[in-house]
């Protein structure tokens, strides 16, 4: 059995992502023999699922209006945390179209949470 698709090796403290989510990811990065936490907050445009081997995809707009997209493992040691801000409706799986937009036409509209009170 491979160490990878074994059960313990899978993180349990995730959250559940979809894609139009804004989170922000907390990665550990090693520089040298210092360690630090980084911060990435963007919108999930894609999630594989594949047991241990699951991944998303962030993308963000960083100085200049240059887009910069990152993948990351969702069971990885690296990823310390992952807060999701807010979720969006989205009628897609993959997100791709919005590489192509910008400012307000990138906009996605945030999912109505509904509580129910009797």
């Amino acid at each position: 059995m491979n160490t990878l698709d074994s059960p313990t090796a899978k993180k349990t403290d995730r959250p559940r992502l979809a894609p139009g989510d804004t989170v922000r990811v907390h990665t550990l990065i090693v520089e040298g023999d210092r360690e630090r936490v980084q911060v990435f907050q963007g919108t999930v445009i894609r999630i594989r699922k594949g047991g241990a081997q699951a991944n998303f995809t962030v993308r963000r707009i960083a100085s200049h209006g240059v887009g910069v997209e990152r993948t990351f493992l969702l069971h990885s040691p690296r990823v310390e945390k992952i807060e999701v801000l807010r979720s969006s409706k989205v009628r897609r799986a993959q997100l791709y179209y919005l590489r192509k937009r910008q400012g307000r036409s990138a906009r996605l509209r945030e999912r109505s949470t509904r509580t129910t009170e009797e």
